[in-house]
């Protein structure tokens, strides 16, 4: 797979998304289906090598081709080419998302381990202080899980779990997809549509009662 060495350009912002080999790699393609066609927006993708068997055995997507197709706009880079773009901090990035982001990669990027272009260009992000974005996927959680997401977190990333929100009445798995994709395009300052914002619940009658003075 040819990396895409192309000259920088005059978008506003780079978007880095990182797919892991942990379950949830629609998050990703979704990720990256809502960055395409935004106006300023230069998005970025890497796929782990556990990432692609969990695109083919969750989404059907059995290669670079097939990602291209599914969510297209972005510039695939090889997990392999250590020497991309991506790999270092001169390459202007306004933030990565790794969606999802397994537990093996959680913990390389914890402990420094820049031993393929996702986690050299979430080390980046972390060397830079820029926004990196972790979707972490595992259930249930020990110790050493707890202690990386810590270590990430006071290193400056954001852990941000695809956890459903059924306030917002999804009705399809897309629904919740959507809902968490939607979170983080907020913490990294793209719009979108995907969800709609809480408005608040209606105040009940007893409610009212006990705020009268």
């Amino acid at each position: 797979m040819a990396d895409a060495e192309a000259a920088p350009c005059s978008t506003s912002a780079r978007i880095v998304v990182g797919i892991s080999g942990a379950s949830g790699a629609t998050y990703g393609v979704r990720l990256l289906q809502a960055l395409h066609g935004q106006p300023g927006i230069e998005a970025h993708a890497v796929v782990s090598d556990a990432g692609w068997r969990t695109l083919q055995h969750e989404c059907g997507v059995d290669g670079p081709a097939a990602l291209q197709a599914l969510a297209p706009g972005h510039q695939l880079h090889d997990v392999r080419n250590v020497g991309a773009l991506l790999a270092s901090g001169s390459f202007r990035s306004h933030a990565m998302v790794v969606a999802p982001c397994s537990m093996r990669t959680l913990a390389a990027i914890a402990h420094g381990l820049s031993d393929n272009l996702l986690t050299r260009a979430a080390d980046v992000m972390l060397k830079e202080r820029r926004k990196l974005v972790l979707m972490v996927r595992e259930t249930p959680l020990h110790l050493v899980h707890l202690r990386n997401m810590l270590t990430v977190t006071e290193m400056g990333a954001i852990c941000c779990p695809p956890l459903p929100a059924f306030y917002q009445h999804p009705r399809s798995v897309q629904d919740i997809v959507d809902a968490s994709v939607a979170r983080v395009l907020d913490l990294i300052d793209v719009p979108h549509t995907l969800a709609t914002r809480w408005a608040g619940l209606p105040v009940q009658p007893n409610e009212t009662a006990m705020a009268s003075p």
